[in-house]
Protein backbone atom coordinates (compact mmCIF):
# COMPACT_ATOMS: atom_id res chain seq x y z
CA UNK A 1 0.00 0.00 0.00
CA UNK A 2 1.26 3.22 -1.07
CA UNK A 3 2.07 6.52 1.53
CA UNK A 4 -0.59 8.98 1.07
CA UNK A 5 1.48 12.30 1.19
CA UNK A 6 -1.52 15.40 2.37
CA UNK A 7 0.78 17.41 0.97
CA UNK A 8 3.41 20.15 1.44
CA UNK A 9 3.36 21.51 4.91
CA UNK A 10 6.21 22.91 6.28
CA UNK A 11 9.92 24.31 5.55
CA UNK A 12 12.69 24.58 8.17
CA UNK A 13 15.80 26.60 7.36
CA UNK A 14 18.70 25.93 9.44
CA UNK A 15 20.23 28.64 10.64
CA UNK A 16 23.33 29.82 12.11
CA UNK A 17 22.33 33.19 13.21
CA UNK A 18 18.96 32.92 14.73
CA UNK A 19 18.55 36.75 15.01
CA UNK A 20 20.07 37.68 11.52
CA UNK A 21 18.18 35.26 10.27
CA UNK A 22 14.62 36.35 12.20
CA UNK A 23 15.14 39.86 10.59
CA UNK A 24 16.12 38.77 7.10
CA UNK A 25 12.78 36.57 6.80
CA UNK A 26 10.95 39.49 8.22
CA UNK A 27 12.31 42.35 5.96
CA UNK A 28 11.53 39.95 3.07
CA UNK A 29 8.25 38.95 4.27
CA UNK A 30 6.98 42.24 5.98
CA UNK A 31 6.06 40.51 8.57
CA UNK A 32 7.26 38.78 12.30
CA UNK A 33 6.90 35.35 13.54
CA UNK A 34 4.12 33.97 14.98
CA UNK A 35 5.85 32.27 16.77
CA UNK A 36 9.52 33.32 18.33
CA UNK A 37 11.52 31.61 20.73
CA UNK A 38 15.38 30.93 21.11
CA UNK A 39 14.94 27.17 20.11
CA UNK A 40 12.77 28.03 16.64
CA UNK A 41 11.04 30.71 15.23
CA UNK A 42 7.87 30.23 12.86
CA UNK A 43 5.85 32.66 10.22
CA UNK A 44 2.95 31.89 8.84
CA UNK A 45 3.11 32.06 5.19
CA UNK A 46 0.37 31.56 3.32
CA UNK A 47 -1.36 28.84 5.42
CA UNK A 48 2.49 27.11 5.55
CA UNK A 49 4.99 27.05 8.23
CA UNK A 50 8.53 28.71 7.36
CA UNK A 51 10.19 27.64 10.32
CA UNK A 52 14.08 28.79 11.38
CA UNK A 53 15.93 26.05 13.33
CA UNK A 54 19.14 27.75 15.23
CA UNK A 55 22.53 25.59 15.71
CA UNK A 56 21.92 24.16 12.46
CA UNK A 57 24.46 24.44 9.15
CA UNK A 58 22.70 26.40 6.74
CA UNK A 59 24.59 24.59 3.82
CA UNK A 60 22.43 21.91 4.67
CA UNK A 61 19.55 23.20 3.08
CA UNK A 62 15.77 23.67 3.82
CA UNK A 63 14.40 20.31 4.90
CA UNK A 64 10.60 19.91 3.45
CA UNK A 65 8.04 18.01 5.93
CA UNK A 66 4.93 16.43 4.16
CA UNK A 67 1.71 16.23 5.72
CA UNK A 68 0.85 12.66 6.72
CA UNK A 69 -2.26 10.75 8.95
CA UNK A 70 -0.02 9.33 10.44
CA UNK A 71 3.89 9.71 11.42
CA UNK A 72 5.12 6.28 12.44
CA UNK A 73 3.15 4.45 10.05
CA UNK A 74 5.07 7.30 6.88
CA UNK A 75 8.35 6.37 9.01
CA UNK A 76 7.27 2.72 8.92
CA UNK A 77 6.15 2.27 5.37
CA UNK A 78 9.76 4.22 4.16
CA UNK A 79 11.98 2.18 6.15
CA UNK A 80 10.17 -1.07 4.68
CA UNK A 81 11.65 0.48 1.10
CA UNK A 82 15.19 1.31 2.05
CA UNK A 83 14.79 4.22 4.14
CA UNK A 84 16.75 4.89 7.60
CA UNK A 85 15.24 6.60 10.74
CA UNK A 86 17.03 10.11 10.63
CA UNK A 87 14.79 11.45 13.98
CA UNK A 88 11.71 9.29 15.29
CA UNK A 89 8.45 10.20 15.27
CA UNK A 90 7.72 12.84 18.34
CA UNK A 91 5.73 15.53 19.77
CA UNK A 92 7.06 18.81 19.10
CA UNK A 93 4.36 20.34 20.94
CA UNK A 94 0.61 21.13 20.91
CA UNK A 95 -0.45 17.37 19.02
CA UNK A 96 2.16 18.46 16.44
CA UNK A 97 4.01 15.11 15.36
CA UNK A 98 7.41 15.39 13.10
CA UNK A 99 9.51 12.53 11.84
CA UNK A 100 12.45 12.26 8.88
CA UNK A 101 13.80 9.69 7.38
CA UNK A 102 17.00 9.66 4.91
CA UNK A 103 16.15 7.89 1.88
CA UNK A 104 18.04 5.20 0.01
CA UNK A 105 20.17 8.58 -1.99
CA UNK A 106 20.48 10.06 0.64
CA UNK A 107 17.75 12.22 1.11
CA UNK A 108 16.41 13.85 4.04
CA UNK A 109 12.36 13.55 4.14
CA UNK A 110 10.17 14.91 7.05
CA UNK A 111 6.60 13.91 7.83
CA UNK A 112 4.68 15.99 10.02
CA UNK A 113 0.92 15.44 12.17
CA UNK A 114 -0.33 19.18 12.42
CA UNK A 115 -4.15 18.93 13.53
CA UNK A 116 -4.04 22.45 13.12
CA UNK A 117 -3.26 22.90 9.77
CA UNK A 118 -5.64 24.17 7.26
CA UNK A 119 -4.79 24.73 3.35
CA UNK A 120 -5.04 28.61 2.64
Amino acid sequence: MALVLQGLRTVIHPVDDLDAAKAWWTALLGFGPYFDQPFYVGFEVAGYELGLLPGSNPAEGALTYWGVADAQAAVDAAVALGAEVHTPPSDVGEGIVTATVRTPQGALVGFIVNPHFQAG
